[in-house]
């Protein structure tokens, strides 16, 4: 196993409360993981007509820093993100790639006009993280209604989802491992 995750930190969230989502994901991917600082030009995915930020010219940033290696990064980040064919996106990974990315803007309650809750939120991040770290290990989206790997439109399908894997899915992980 060559493999690694970095979690880069482009957000307001500070590295240190990264830390939990990066131990989790550690565990299930039985991979190091560790957090960074991101370096991605923002503004040059914008989009004015949109007042949004298209999440595959993130992706491509993400993607550029890591050409040839086997670790995988995904980058946080705190603006609304969408892809073309959709009003907004939580994130975007490559499927069985090295690369991908996830907001928090979102995921904070304070979009939806309710009061901040930190520990909420970072939950629903760990989740996110988790969800679109299991594409770039192959993963597909799945039907178990708890699996992390299910596809979520809405926050509230955030919540209910576990942050593990179904054990179909954790022996997906597991196989993609031994692959590598």
């Amino acid at each position: 196993m060559n493999s690694e995750i970095h979690i880069l930190n482009g957000s307001a969230l500070r590295d240190r409360d990264l830390q939990s989502v990066a131990r989790t994901t550690g565990e299930i991917f039985g991979v190091p993981v560790q957090v960074l600082r991101a370096d991605l030009d923002l503004q040059q995915a914008y989009d004015p007509s949109r007042h949004q930020t298209n999440s595959t010219a993130l992706l491509v940033q993400v993607l550029g820093a890591v050409a040839d290696s086997p670790t995988k990064r995904i980058a946080v980040v705190d603006v609304d993100l969408f892809i073309p064919v959709l009003t907004f996106v939580f994130g975007e990974a490559q499927l069985a790639g090295t690369a991908a990315i996830v907001s928090t803007h979102r995921l904070d309650n304070r979009f939806y006009g309710l009061p901040y809750d930190a520990t909420l939120m970072l939950r629903r991040l760990e989740k996110e993280i988790v969800h679109e770290m299991g594409h770039n290990f192959g993963l597909y989206h799945c039907r178990q209604f708890e699996c992390v790997m299910r596809s979520s439109t809405y926050v509230e399908e955030i919540d209910m989802k576990r942050v593990l894997p179904c054990p179909n899915c954790a022996a997906s992980i597991t196989i993609h491992l031994q692959q590598a």
